[in-house]
């Protein structure tokens, strides 16, 4: 999922170098809402580990 992330995240930036506003920024919409979802599934990953105690 990071990795997907990270590739919106360059298209967007070469959609803005480019000049393709509308597709810069949902690239970049897209790339930020995958990046939290990684962070919130990374976050219960680790809070499952502690409680379980492995």
């Amino acid at each position: 999922m990071l990795y997907y992330a990270v590739v919106f995240f360059i298209v967007a930036i070469i959609a803005g170098v480019l000049g393709f506003g509308g597709i810069a920024g949902a690239s970049a919409g897209i790339a930020q809402i995958l990046f939290f979802l990684f962070l919130a599934f990374l976050v219960l990953s680790l809070l499952m580990h502690l409680v379980r105690g492995r």
